[in-house]
């Protein structure tokens, strides 16, 4: 008997297959009450021509069609300024879908599921517009609508108030999810915050920061707390600097009088290092639930000094004249840059979290387009070995 017991534990352990973990994460889908409470949904990414949209939201949202993690009665509508169709959007998503010859049936069944629409996002009248369309789908009068805003955040305010007053569902539930940058600084952040709730109720807001759905900063936890011989070593008297790098070897593509707006610290620095730093840095949280973890990031903030300008680098790039293609081509030379425009590309902080953990270690955060390579890293150097 204890034979058998043992390798039927044996055979729990055993890893997955792809299969069997969509298996289980259907079957927890499915058995959502509330995911249940209209039988179709409604996926409406707000800025649906811009960058975001075809290198991340659309492939996953193929990804999880693919892989029937959505529920089959889901419909895909897009909202822009651009005069698009969705064979135009296929074709700028397609070289980030990653899809192989035998998913071309599935691929179509999901784009026949796409539709667009062009509107203003200042005006009513496209949002009434928008609405008309949503009904029109097949149940989409009962329908759950999730409005994905991909967008810049000089636009929210009138984005979310049309949502809200021409295209809110009377049946379904209703979620808003706002990307980052969470507005400029803290004025304008607590701005929109008092006008999002003003509109919508907390559980309606999902304010994501897309970069925490990576697998690496999802496995920093796991990696973390779940070996024990980091417990003894994760601290000031083992580990001399923490250096938290993200680069992209392309620069603005277009896009510089976006990026021009925000700059390369309120791009990646402000949240996608930080939240690194955070997730690094932070005490075990009593649970995995998103408040724990939150009240924990909050601890490490709270605890890092204001940044000086001596522990500050800024830079911008410039064209290679012996490159080829866009490496020829510096930050300037962008036609949507702003003439004479001083933002920077590249930027390196040096932070401190005063605390009994990490009292003296410096943690470096270092960002920047059109370098050398792609990478994105978390790197702990260690003292050295006395004698």
């Amino acid at each position: 008997m204890g034979s058998r017991a043992s390798a039927a534990d044996k055979m729990s352990t055993l890893p997955l297959s792809r299969s069997e973990v969509f298996g289980q994460l259907r079957k927890e889908l499915h058995d959502d009450v509330e995911f249940h409470q209209s039988d179709v949904h409604i996926f409406i990414i707000m800025g649906a021509s811009g960058d975001l949209a075809k290198k991340k939201i659309y492939p996953t949202l193929w990804w999880l069609f693919r892989d029937g993690l959505l529920p089959e009665q889901t419909y895909f509508v897009g909202f822009a300024r651009s005069d698009l169709t969705v064979d135009a959007i296929r074709t700028a998503c397609m070289p980030y879908m990653k899809v192989v010859d035998s998913e071309a049936e599935r691929l179509a069944a999901f784009f026949s599921r796409n539709s667009y629409i062009s509107g203003k996002y200042v005006d009513e009248s496209s949002f009434t517009n928008l609405n008309t369309h949503l009904l029109s789908l097949p149940g989409g009068a009962g329908a759950n609508r999730l409005f994905y805003l991909a967008l810049p955040p000089s636009v929210y305010h009138d984005v979310t108030k049309n949502i809200r007053h021409q295209c809110m569902s009377t049946k379904g539930w209703n979620r808003i999810i706002v990307e980052k940058p969470f507005g400029r600084d803290l004025q304008s952040s607590e701005e929109l915050s008092s006008h999002l709730s003003s509109l919508f109720t907390e559980e309606q807001i999902y304010r994501i920061d897309h970069y925490l759905g990576k697998e690496m900063v999802q496995n920093l936890m796991v990696l973390r707390f779940g070996n024990r011989i980091f417990g003894p070593i994760w601290n000031r008297d083992s580990v001399a600097c923490v250096v938290l790098t993200f680069k992209e070897p392309f620069g603005t593509q277009g896009r510089g009088g976006y990026f021009d707006d925000f700059g390369i610290i309120r791009d990646v620095m402000q949240n996608h290092l930080l939240q690194m730093l955070s997730l690094i840095a932070m005490e075990k949280p009593a649970s995995t639930s998103s408040d724990d973890v939150r009240d924990e990031k909050v601890k490490v903030l709270k605890c890092i000094e204001p940044l000086t300008l001596s522990d500050v680098v800024l830079g911008q790039y410039v064209g290679d004249p012996d490159g080829e293609g866009e490496a020829k081509l510096g930050y300037l030379d962008d036609p949507t840059v702003p003439k004479g425009s001083t933002q920077a590309t590249f930027a390196t902080a040096v932070l401190y979290v005063k605390n009994e953990r990490w009292d003296g270690v410096p943690f470096i955060l270092r960002c920047g387009k059109a370098l050398n390579e792609r990478k994105a890293e978390v790197r702990l150097q260690f003292t050295e070995v006395p004698g």
